[in-house]
């Protein structure tokens, strides 16, 4: 099978890398890529909220305060999500303005 391509304005061909996966673990909640993203893709939700984030998760307090409870405030402490990663059209830019790199892209194969 062969991969989506997309031309530039220029005619050229280039692969679009669609967002896979976003680690949650390392965000900060910053909202940079939910601003910079053309599409809805993602959604900031209350840390408390994401069911990927458990007790037995490993935090490092230094990160995110020094919270007794992992460093994160019940009241404050938000976190991206992927909201419809199938709205993603793999132009990056989220992967670009993320200063923690949360973000993994993939090329996908065309069906067909």
């Amino acid at each position: 099978m062969s991969m989506i391509t997309g031309l530039t304005r220029g005619g050229e061909a280039y692969i679009p890398e669609f967002v896979a996966d976003l680690n949650q673990n390392n965000c900060i909640g910053c909202g940079r890529c939910f601003k910079v993203c053309p599409r809805d893709v993602f959604d900031l939700v209350e840390r408390e909220d994401v069911e990927e984030l458990s007790a037995d998760d490993d935090y490092d307090d230094d990160d995110y305060g020094d919270d007794d409870d992992g460093g994160f405030s019940d009241d404050t402490a938000m976190v991206m999500n992927l909201k419809n990663a199938l709205d993603c059209i793999g132009c990056g830019a989220c992967a670009r303005i993320c200063p923690k790199k949360c973000f993994t892209h993939e090329p996908l194969t065309a069906a067909g």
